[in-house]
């Protein structure tokens, strides 16, 4: 049994269970895998995630990804939160290929987090990879800390933004980007 293993065991008899019995005697095998899936992110390197995925395009209009899901551990609890990420940036002569603003949530996401950082890793990674004119991300997410312990409230989202560039000190830029990113949000 891996150390991981002999701690979800002990954790198991703490709460006053028995783990030997039937449904608990593999739970701390499953439980090492699971916490290990869920937390690849910290294997992952933002030249993991980008490969060879940038390019020279002289485009230079905003490009984004909306409605990316998210699933992630909450670092004060280690109960899920999940949402989802909408991501732009306005280009500076490099692109990247669609599917790397999901695997950047993906490296972020899959470790232990709070919200508010997530967003802005994402932000300055897209930052990093392209150096483009400006990047905005807006997350919202549902955090199971706040809806299955605590103050129990199930409706509540949380939304958090990072703004770098053009998207900070530009006001028609900023407005044009969380417009489109709240454009599929149901109003409250």
């Amino acid at each position: 049994m891996s150390e991981h293993e002999e701690l979800v065991r002990r954790q198991i008899e703490l709460i006053g269970e028995d783990p030997t019995r039937e449904g608990l005697a593999r739970t701390p095998e499953r439980v090492a895998r699971s916490m290990a899936w869920l937390t690849r992110g910290y294997a992952v390197t933002l030249q993991d995630a980008v490969g060879e995925g940038v390019f020279a395009d002289p485009h230079d209009n905003m490009i984004m990804v909306r409605d990316i899901e998210l699933y992630s551990l909450c670092e004060h609890h280690l109960l899920p939160f999940f949402g989802k990420a909408h991501i732009a940036y306005i280009p500076a002569g490099r692109i990247l290929g669609l599917s790397k603003l999901p695997r950047i949530v993906e490296m972020y996401a899959r470790r232990l987090q709070v919200q508010e950082r997530l967003t802005s890793q994402i932000a300055a990674a897209v930052q990093e990879a392209v150096a483009p004119l400006g990047v905005g991300v807006v997350l919202e997410a549902s955090h199971l800390c706040m809806m299955m312990r605590g103050v129990e409230k199930q409706n509540s989202q949380t939304i958090t933004s990072a703004l770098l560039g053009s998207f900070r000190n530009d006001a028609k830029t900023r407005d044009e980007f969380l417009r489109l990113a709240h454009a599929g949000m149901p109003a409250r």
